[in-house]
């Protein structure tokens, strides 16, 4: 790609990719080598939040493509804030350790941004699938569509570091819906957001589920709402009733 201002070639954006971890020995390593069959310029960022089971292990069986750090538990903001102080790429990815990327996604989303400087976050689709280790009859009991959809949370995001700083870190007092928050607070500044047309994350529905271990995050997404609410009766020029 050229550079429109200097005329010579544009150096390739290298994304970092944070993935925090707790107990994740069963599907980490498949996250992590679905990051690994992207390609291109990729820094792998593991943060494990005190896992308790063999995480630890099966991660720095991967040696140094991957960067790894144990720190205490203290939930998945408090890891990703982490992990992008450890982060060296001009874009930040973020992908829960039991998801995976598509073939080509992150080929797709850095596309968008080198194309146009202005761009400051890329969103992909998303589709679900049951993890094929669950027997069978287990499998009805997951209702979802396996159709793609978009989707702005994540895994399917990359994001400018230089934007992501504008917004500020993830919201360490939020144990559910930090990624939601954040993209709210992008969105109220401005953030400058394309969406492409192509599945670039395969989110795996499974027994341990945060939505299905967390049967209390209704009240952090009612605070997410609220503190949304609250920053668009704040702005300039709204009606605030």
């Amino acid at each position: 790609m050229v550079d429109a201002v200097h005329g010579g070639p544009r150096t390739p954006i290298r994304v970092s990719t944070i993935i925090p971890c707790h107990n994740g020995e069963r599907y980490i390593d498949e996250t992590i080598r679905s990051v690994l069959h992207q390609g291109g310029e990729v820094e792998i960022i593991v943060v494990d939040d005190g896992s308790t089971d063999r995480s630890p292990e099966v991660v720095r069986a991967f040696g140094d493509v991957v960067r790894y750090l144990r720190q205490p538990q203290g939930g998945a903001s408090r890891a990703r804030n982490r992990g992008i102080e450890l982060a060296t790429g001009q874009a930040l990815a973020f992908l829960d350790a039991d998801d995976l990327w598509s073939e080509n996604a992150l080929s797709r989303l850095v596309a968008v941004l080198e194309s146009d400087p202005s761009i400051g976050m890329v969103v992909g689709q998303m589709e679900q699938f049951v993890s094929p280790e669950l027997p069978p009859a287990e499998h009805l009991s997951f209702r979802f569509s396996p159709d793609p959809v978009p989707a702005r949370m994540c895994g399917t995001v990359l994001v400018r570091r230089s934007e992501f700083e504008r917004v500020g870190g993830f919201a360490p007092e939020l144990a559910s819906g930090e990624f939601i928050d954040w993209l709210a607070r992008a969105e109220h500044l401005g953030v400058r957001t394309v969406a492409v047309d192509a599945v670039v994350l395969r989110r795996r529905l499974h027994r341990t589920n945060h939505g299905v271990v967390r049967r209390d995050a209704r009240q952090d997404y009612l605070r997410v709402v609220k503190a949304a609410l609250d920053r668009k009766r704040a702005a300039p020029g709204l009606d605030p009733t």
